[in-house]
């Protein structure tokens, strides 16, 4: 029996992963690098934003600090979360339907907390999850469950009772590898992955509202 959810955020409940590989590249350019390779982006969706910084200034040979990079990624981003980033489709239906079932829910991500709570206000659900966890919680990011765990913990849940809802694919493998059930959601950015993500995932959806058969 389910008896808790931890979403992820982008690619999951919001439609933001093509924001992410816009800005990587952005970033670079407007730091000397002309022509940054095209699979860079895919390499950072799996570190921490800290990891991430750090790579690209040994790769790149960046004149700046980690912090800068922390806080210019912020800066380009903040824009798209604050009026451009729409939810996915039927994310409100759904939690509508946990709501009456007394469920509860919560976000795990890997995305900067303001943003996090800068675009789900927009979209007027930002009141409606028990909290929001994040890489500065913990630090280790999705590729350790502890954010994981520790959002379990929060949520009063055993592992094994916590649903993960999770569009990419080292996610998946993570929170399985705990213990957790767990949810590919279909996402444009992740489809390279789908034969895996089907594979590695206790359930596979197109659509997040699917989720609701899960609970019924």
């Amino acid at each position: 029996m389910i008896k808790s959810i931890i979403f992820d955020l982008d690619g999951t409940l919001i439609d933001s992963m093509h924001i992410w590989y816009d800005i990587d590249r952005q970033f670079l350019i407007e730091n000397g690098i002309e022509n940054p390779p095209g699979e860079i982006s895919e390499r950072l969706k799996k570190l921490t934003i800290y990891e991430s910084s750090e790579l690209l200034i040994e790769e790149f040979n960046l004149a700046c600090t980690k912090d800068y990079i922390v806080k210019r990624i912020e800066e380009l981003v903040r824009i798209e979360y604050e009026e451009k980033i729409q939810l996915k489709p039927y994310v409100r239906e759904l939690l509508d339907f946990l709501d009456s079932r007394g469920i509860p829910y919560a976000i795990a991500t890997a995305t900067y907390k303001s943003l996090a709570e800068a675009v789900l206000k927009r979209c007027g659900i930002s009141d409606r999850f028990r909290f929001i966890l994040t890489n500065i919680d913990y630090p280790r990011g999705k590729n350790f469950p502890d954010i994981f765990l520790g959002a379990a913990e929060k949520l009063g849940t055993l592992t094994g009772e916590t649903l993960v809802a999770e569009d990419s694919l080292h996610c998946i493998e993570t929170a399985g590898r705990a213990g957790f059930i767990t949810c590919a959601i279909y996402d444009e950015s992740s489809e390279k992955d789908r034969y895996l993500l089907e594979e590695k995932a206790d359930y596979y959806f197109n659509s997040i509202y699917d989720i609701k058969d899960l609970i019924e």
